[in-house]
Order: C-alpha cells, then structure tokens, then sequence
C-alpha cells in the first residue's frame, strides 16, 4: 500500500509531466507555423549554445542574411525577399529552437532532483531517463531535418520532416500516458471483457491515429494541401488522376501529391468511422465513469479534426487554420491515449456504469 508521501509524491511528479505535456503541445504548434511560413530554412546554423543568442546589430542581421541567400530557397523561390522580410521567418525559427531549448531544460532540471531524492521508483526512473534521451534526440533530428533542405532542396525532405514529427509524437504520447498512470490508480483493468476490448480498440485508433498525423506530414512536405482545394472530390474525381504513376508503387504514399493529399484524406475519414465503432461498442459495456466520457468524446474530437481539415482545403491552406487543425491531430492523439489509459487501471468503487439499454 503506498503511503500518503509516497502519493503526494507521485501526484506531484504526474503534475509535473502533464504539464510538460502542454509545453511538447506548443512545440509541435510552433514548429508547424514555422514549416507553413517556410521560416524553418532562416538559421542555416546548428548552435546550440551561442544560438541562444539571436542578432543584436545591423551588421549581425546582415551576416544572418547573407547566410540563407547562399542556399536554393532564396536564389529559387524568395530572391526578392528584403532584410525585414528576412527577419520576420528568423524570428519564427529561431522562437521555434529557443522554446524546444526551454522544452528541455523543463524537463531535464526536475527530473535531476526527482532522482536526487529518490522519488522514482525503478520502472519509472528508466522510462523517464529514456524519455529525457529521445527529448535529446529531438533536437539533432530537428538539426538533421533542416540540413536536408540547406543545399540540394529548396524545401526540407518529407522524409525528414516525418520523422521529426514522429518523434516529437511518441515523446508526447508516453509524457501523456505517464502524466494520466502517475494521478491515477495504476493496478490491473477492472472493467471486465468488455472493458479490455475496449483498451485493445482504443490501442489500436491511438496507432491510427498517429499514422494519419505522420500522413500530414508528407502533405505538408510536399505542401500536396494546396494541390486540390476541394473536397471530397479531387480534380472532379473521388480518387485523383495518376493515383498510382510512380514506380514502384510504393513510393507514391510518400512522393506523389495526389496520392499523399487523397491518402490523408482517406485515414481520416477511416479514423472518423473506427472512432463512431469504439463509442458505439464502449456505451454497451461497462466502464468506468472517466473511460466512459473519453470514450464519447474521441468521435467529437475527430469529426472537428476532420471538419478542419477540410476547413484548411478549401480555404487553400491559410496558416491559422493549418495550425489549428496540427493541434487537433494531437489532440485526438490525446484523447485516444487517455482512454486506453484509463481502462489500465481499475476503477474506484461506486465508480463502474452498467452498459446502455
């Protein structure tokens, strides 16, 4: 049985993730008005002490300047941009590595005392470790993404960007996940077959779910949202002409517009349906109260993701918006985490429905 301190511990220390949970959330915003306004290409450097620092004279901003008008983006797409105009996408990206900087530093203090006191128990003391390690990791991906557009490209690899999509995610989602288990109870599922089918459902949309956010990535990447400003056909057509033309095939899911932009689409509506499935299946069982609210939730969530995805389409991908509908991703993500979290531990007394009539 734990004690009071060793709860209140536990309780602080959950508070602690959660809301480093909504620090990666802001990050993953930023990033993305970073990517849409194409300021990521700005700071042609990676230096992660003196770049806290950002140009202070004329003559610095000068020398920034003359850094990015070495690289293809402003000799092909922005030679006309003046030094203001420089400006103003250096500050997103140079705002962008200063908060992932305060990010990390958020983390890693607190949890050197949180160890210095002994107030992690071994499974959690490695996972969080581990967590601190990826968070690390973040930011040479982030550096290594950037460096694919420096030369070669005008724009960063959609690989790349994936990837550094990805991370950021599962960074999140065990933040998330760690945050709920930690100011919950933690002992085995208590709701019975009906209740782990559930889970086992809510596993698998959380997989969906985070598969459909990396499939946006490669439509921002290869800026494939402003390709077809429609919906739901495409090119006056359900699925779009040349779905399939390059070879081999698979390269389409990641390379070719029409196929990256009518895929997103496509997992979304899907992720629509496999929500609609779960909360039908989940109001007939019983649950508990909290698993039984995510689970009613999660359609809302991901209709208003869909309804702004197809709300940035049509509007031909203004910034607001697109960021907007980032955020909605993760927070579908999120609520599909929580849900399958919270059938991971049993419910308190007086706390289980019986299934709907």
């Amino acid at each position: 049985m734990k004690t009071p301190e060793a709860l209140t511990r536990r309780r602080h220390i959950g508070l602690w993730l959660a809301g480093w949970s909504v620090m990666l959330l802001l990050t993953v915003l930023i990033g993305g008005i970073t990517r849409l306004t194409d300021s990521g290409l700005s700071i042609t450097e990676w230096r992660p002490v003196a770049g806290v620092i950002p140009p202070l004279s004329q003559e610095a901003w000068t020398t920034e300047f003359a850094k990015y008008q070495a690289i293809p983006e402003y000799q092909q797409v922005y030679p006309d941009m003046t030094l203001d105009g420089f400006k103003r996408i250096y500050l997103w990206e140079y705002g962008h590595r200063l908060w992932a900087r305060l990010v990390g530093l958020a983390f890693a203090l607190p949890l050197l005392v949180f160890l210095a006191r002994g107030w992690l128990t071994p499974p959690y003391r490695a996972r969080l470790v581990l967590l601190l390690a990826l968070t690390g990791a973040q930011g040479a991906l982030g550096w290594y993404m950037v460096k694919s557009g420096l030369a070669m490209r005008t724009d960063v690899s959609q690989y790349r960007l994936a990837a550094h999509l990805a991370l950021a995610l599962v960074i999140y989602a065990v933040a998330v996940w760690t945050a709920s288990e930690l100011l919950t109870s933690t002992s085995a599922p208590g709701s019975g077959s009906g209740g782990a089918r559930v889970r086992s459902a809510g596993m698998a949309l959380t997989a969906l779910a985070f598969a459909t956010a990396i499939s946006g990535a490669f439509v921002a990447g290869l800026d494939a949202g402003k390709a077809y400003s429609t919906f739901p056909l495409m090119g006056g057509r359900l699925v779009p002409a040349g779905y399939a033309q390059l070879d081999p095939w698979y390269r389409n899911l990641f390379e070719h517009v029409p196929a990256v932009q009518f895929n997103h689409r496509l997992l979304g509506i899907v992720l629509l349906l496999a929500a609609l499935l779960l909360w039908n299946y989940a109001r007939r069982v019983a649950l508990p109260d909290r698993a039984r609210r995510l689970a009613r939730a999660l359609p809302l969530v991901v209709l208003t993701q869909v309804g702004l995805g197809i709300t940035t389409l049509l509007l031909g991908v203004p910034v607001a918006v697109a960021v907007v509908h980032q955020g909605g991703a993760v927070m579908v993500l999120t609520t599909a985490i929580l849900l399958t979290q919270s059938l991971s531990a049993t419910p308190r007394p007086g706390t289980l429905r019986p299934t709907s009539p």
